[in-house]
């Protein structure tokens, strides 16, 4: 059997960074493919916020959510500071917003610096009755990633993700509602969320994983994801009644993605995790305590091609790009930890989720090597 069904991630998965020149509208290209989520997120401003769109919500001025706050769909001022207004055939279309003096912060203002994250998964919606609630569903079953829609029932209830396995991270969304986002991951040996387990974690908050009791988020009892269904409770964060939510979903794919856990040791030598292909975006979060959720990509360090990675944006905090102490090597077969002691990567006996996506997998299908960065 091959070691891998994807040869080239960039065709699934990719990283675009842009300078803004305030030209309205504008469309970003090199992305490589049609995108059906794209994050952006400026680099040098702290007052600009990750936006997010997909294209199961639809691009637009409105439909902006934003990881580092609570914020419902549409309320986070896009409308005003520029917006995603279109999905292009290899990229996307950026407008500029109504508000005069900044019209364009947060997506293409002159001289600025941005990074755009971009998955793909079908170009195209199903409607999915596998779980008690029909969902609307775009999924790559060959990258690992969907995207679910539906509308919320307030009791506990299944969801079809249209994915061929169990997801193993599910980030939800109320759109309607200025609530915490949700991630339920099933990849830490304690803390997560499998059956019997109600644990959660809050992308827009620093806060370890959680469990809420008897406010189960994830059925009730918790109940693990199945290779057709995620379990929602009866809580408005993750099924709120009459309210349109949204969920994204990913599992691991050899050669591609890797969504796992590793335990810091607090020394220079930082643990190495193995990948089984060469990252080029990775996301770190410490679980058992509270700390930020670390961006890292091969498109934003100091010096191309070269290690440490270390300059990080952090998915709960519009803060500008930050320079980490040491960072972490992204090498040929996984990723080695640099920072002693530091509480985002490396605490000692602190246990850490990390979500990777690959430049290269370790070796292709016919048999070829990555190399070493």
């Amino acid at each position: 059997m091959a070691y891998t069904s994807i040869n080239k991630p960039s065709d699934y998965f990719n990283t675009v960074t842009y300078t803004g020149d305030d030209v309205s509208p504008r469309t970003v290209t090199g992305v490589n493919f049609q995108p059906d989520f794209t994050w952006i997120k400026r680099r040098d401003n702290s007052g600009a916020n990750h936006i997010l769109y997909d294209s199961v919500r639809g691009a637009g001025s409105t439909k902006e959510l934003l990881s580092n706050s609570t914020t419902y769909e549409g309320g986070g001022l896009a409308s005003a500071y520029g917006y995603l207004s279109a999905f292009a055939s290899d990229g996307f279309t950026l407008t500029d917003g109504t508000d005069g003096a900044s019209e364009d912060l947060y997506t293409n203002q002159s001289g600025a610096t941005f990074v755009s994250w971009n998955w793909l998964a079908s170009n195209t919606t199903a409607s999915n009755t596998d779980g008690s609630i029909t969902s609307t569903v775009s999924a790559n079953t060959t990258a690992g990633f969907s995207i679910v829609s539906f509308t919320g029932t307030g009791a506990n209830a299944t969801v079809g993700h249209g994915l061929s396995q169990a997801p193993q991270i599910y980030i939800v969304k109320n759109r309607a509602s200025g609530s915490d986002w949700r991630v339920a991951q099933t990849i830490t040996p304690t803390n997560n969320m499998t059956s019997g387990n109600g644990y959660y974690m809050e992308l827009n908050a620093t806060k370890a994983s959680t469990n809420p009791g008897s406010a189960s988020q994830w059925g009730n009892p918790p109940t693990a994801p199945t290779s057709t269904v995620v379990s929602v409770g009866n809580t408005s964060p993750v099924n709120g009644s009459g309210n349109a939510m949204i969920i994204y979903c990913f599992h691991s794919v050899k050669g591609f993605s890797k969504f796992g856990s590793y335990t810091g040791n607090g020394s220079a030598e930082g643990p190495f995790v193995y990948t089984g292909f060469k990252p080029t975006w990775l996301m770190v979060k410490r679980s058992d305590a509270p700390e930020y959720w670390n961006i890292l990509d091969t498109a934003r360090a100091d010096v191309p091609n070269a290690n440490p990675t270390d300059q990080a944006l952090y998915a709960n905090d519009s803060s500008v790009e930050y320079s980490e102490t040491q960072g972490i090597d992204l090498v040929s077969n996984g990723f080695k930890v640099r920072e002693g002691g530091a509480g985002w990567c490396n605490a000692s006996g602190g246990t850490y989720i990390y979500m990777a996506f690959a430049e290269s997998p370790f070796t292709t299908s016919t048999g070829i090597p990555t190399t070493a960065r």
